[in-house]
């Protein structure tokens, strides 16, 4: 991925005035060299190499090496852990950096630029939904935003997940890495997110993963997918006993399959999950329809079975099921957009555009609603509100993986 330019904030600059800085590995954003000159414009001194006298230490993303040494960490040596145990030395990574500085958004801002949704992120690294979705159910990767019910990822998440992944299928033991990401986490908070990773990862008793959405296999190679159990630590609600009928390939003289289940909402919801990471389309959805008449109405519930239809080709109950989730939770945005683009497949362009602009209604700053409305409104040849649209989706998300559909478009536009 490109490094992201570092937009500039209203936020006043911080002086680093009497600070002794130390840059320790590579930087995402900009050289080394041009991160010096710019930390001495702020008012630091900047040092070659760290030591005991430094006072702030910028971790860039590939200073720190997790592969197997028995020297450790070169740049963290005793008299650099001595300092930060006192106190006398702070140790962070290049966005705190960056922050500090006033050069890109605190997590806490209104904006969602430079972020990822779920769908950004799948197109970006090759997967679908589903895997991002499962990733994020399993703890492997947290939103940084939530804007109604719509996550929005730092692609930092995903990198320090793939580079854990990474190291498994190189042949490091799970305890190796705990041991050298727990030495880390004393100094340099990200590590302590990566130790949380890594705890998911391998949860699981193996890391050999399926073809269809793809993880890891005896070769090594990563496909970008973690096959971890299911975590249950969740706290079941009251027990309810129901007949769920599991509709699995039999011959036609067979009758379907009818299990016992004593399950509450979330266990059959789990079971659900399970069965569609096993490509078992029909068991997960008779799971998450039971876990319905279990539980009651579950907007969440009806999104998950309204993708998992649409993934098993029956688009008409996907669509109803859309529906069903918008009715129980009108601002669930990406409910909304994937309805339009449901719609728009079947050929209902203006429900399409109809859906799109409900979504922006919610969430005026949803780029994956903008994008698809764009489109749509160029399928109804409506140039000029099209353009409106794909002008808007660069400025919200000019690193997006559409980015440069969106400027091909404009550029034609330009052409004419």
């Amino acid at each position: 991925m490109e490094p992201m330019p570092l937009p500039q904030s209203e936020s006043p600059p911080v002086r680093l005035t009497g600070q002794r800085v130390a840059l320790v590995g590579k930087l995402s954003s900009m050289s080394k060299r041009d991160a010096q000159q710019l930390l001495r414009q702020h008012g630091a001194t900047v040092l070659e190499c760290p030591d005991g006298s430094a006072t702030l230490i910028v971790v860039g993303d590939e200073a720190v090496s997790l592969q197997a040494t028995s020297a450790g960490e070169p740049w963290l040596d005793e008299a650099i852990r001595a300092a930060a145990d006192a106190g006398r030395l702070e140790i962070i990574n290049e966005p705190v950096l960056w922050q500090r500085l006033g050069m890109c958004e605190e997590d806490d801002t209104p904006g969602v630029q430079r972020l990822y949704t779920t769908a950004m992120l799948a197109s970006l690294l090759n997967v679908s939904t589903a895997v991002i979705r499962r990733w994020q159910r399993r703890g492997l990767i947290t939103p940084v935003r939530e804007v109604r019910r719509l996550a929005y990822f730092d692609f930092q998440e995903v990198a320090n997940a793939r580079s854990i992944a990474q190291l498994l299928a190189q042949g490091m033991r799970p305890e190796t890495l705990q041991r050298k990401l727990a030495e880390l986490a004393r100094f340099l908070p990200d590590a302590q997110r990566r130790l949380a990773q890594l705890s998911v990862i391998v949860e699981g008793k193996r890391l050999l993963l399926r073809q269809g959405d793809g993880l890891l296999d005896q070769g090594g190679q990563l496909h970008f997918d973690f096959d971890a159990e299911e975590a249950r630590h969740e706290q079941p609600d009251a027990i309810v006993t129901a007949s769920l009928p599991l509709v699995a390939p039999a011959p036609a003289d067979e009758q379907a399959v009818v299990t016992e289940w004593e399950a509450t909402p979330q266990e059959l919801v789990r079971a659900a999950a399970k069965y569609e990471d096993e490509d078992e389309c029909d068991l997960a959805a008779a799971s998450y329809r039971m876990a319905l008449v279990v539980g009651g109405p579950s907007a969440e519930i009806n999104f998950r079975l309204a993708e998992l239809l649409y993934r098993a080709g029956d688009l008409g109950a996907a669509r109803e099921r859309y529906y069903m989730a918008i009715e129980l939770d009108e601002d669930f945005v990406e409910a909304r957009a994937n309805l339009g683009c449901l719609l728009a497949e079947l050929g209902c362009v203006d429900l399409a555009v109809a859906a799109f602009e409900g979504a922006l209604a919610y969430h005026a700053d949803y780029a994956d609603a903008h994008y698809h409305l764009a489109k749509a409104l160029d399928d109804l040849q409506d140039g000029e509100q099209a353009e409106h649209h794909w002008r808007t989706f660069l400025t919200l998300a000019p690193d997006s993986p559409w980015a440069s559909e969106a400027k091909a478009r404009l550029s034609m536009d330009a052409a004419d």
